[in-house]
């Protein structure tokens, strides 16, 4: 029986075996010139690093590949995220990380328009000496508990009334520190979208515009490039819209199954990072 695709491209049948075990490698998989690599759920959990990550970072950075890291966190500042790469040892440079809030903020600068803030308090700071007189924009994240109702219907008064909409990230979930999922900025970007009759537009993954911003910085194609994440949607999917390759890895967020939500499917499926930096370095151009 053939698949039935919904009106999300999504397939509606398990995945081929060999998708599952990683053993599906892209046809382009031997001109790896370039690694996008997610954060959370790949590298560390919380505040702790994901066994063996560590040293397959190690191991990639030697052989000289160029590496970005992009992630969709927005309960974090630039500045943060910078220190909690250092205290967990993660090698990272300041420009080498793409977070959504800092496209936002060049998006604001840009075309002079003042943000009404819908984030976490500590994300406040990346958005700090933007002009207050301009034209609005709701910009909207991963506000934990700012979501309170008097907080989305100001949001949705301000949408109504003509403000620009700008959503940080749509991920429905993320791992959190105690390794069960928990909601992420996508529902109520959703909601508002719903309630507004409005579609936000993305500055983060699966964003076709972060992906090439990033991609323009590792100074290489689409197609000689490839990311390594948890998260099939935004992530991996996202990513091979974009033209690059996707590894999705089995940790993180991942739930069994995940690799059959998209079409197509993941470049392969592997266990971890690990697995991931040993098929890159098998597939990387020499």
């Amino acid at each position: 029986m053939a698949a039935t695709v919904d009106r999300f491209g999504f397939l509606g049948r398990p995945a081929p075996d060999e998708w599952q075990r990683g053993r599906r490698h892209d046809r382009r998989a031997d001109m790896i010139e370039g690694v996008l690599l997610d954060l959370g759920g790949v590298v560390y959990v919380g505040d702790q690093p994901l066994p063996g990550a560590l040293e397959a970072l190690e191991r990639l950075r030697a052989t000289g590949l160029p590496l970005r890291y992009i992630t969709n966190t927005t309960r974090t500042p630039k500045r943060g995220m910078m220190d909690k790469l250092r205290r967990l040892g993660v090698p990272a440079g300041e420009a080498e990380l793409f977070m959504p809030a800092l496209a936002a903020r060049r998006y604001l600068e840009q075309r002079g328009l003042s943000p009404q803030l819908l984030v976490h308090p500590a994300l406040r700071e990346d958005f700090a000496g933007l002009p207050g007189d301009g034209p609005e924009a709701v910009v909207i994240g991963d506000a934990a508990e700012g979501f309170t109702y008097q907080a989305l219907n100001g949001a949705f008064r301000a949408l109504v009334g003509g403000a620009e909409f700008l959503a940080l990230a749509r991920n429905r979930s993320f791992q959190d520190a105690d390794g069960a999922l928990s909601l992420d900025a996508g529902p109520f970007v959703a909601a508002l979208e719903y309630a507004s009759g409005r579609e936000a537009t993305l500055f983060g993954k699966p964003s076709r515009a972060f992906f090439e911003a990033a991609l323009s910085s590792l100074g290489c194609p689409a197609e000689a490039a490839v990311i390594v994440g948890d998260d099939v949607e935004s992530d991996v999917a996202g990513a091979m819209a974009a033209g690059l390759m996707g590894v999705l890895l089995r940790c993180g967020k991942y739930r069994p199954g995940d690799e059959a939500l998209v079409k197509p499917p993941p470049s392969a499926v592997l266990a971890d990072l690990t697995e991931a930096v040993d098929w890159i370095l098998a597939h990387a151009r020499r």
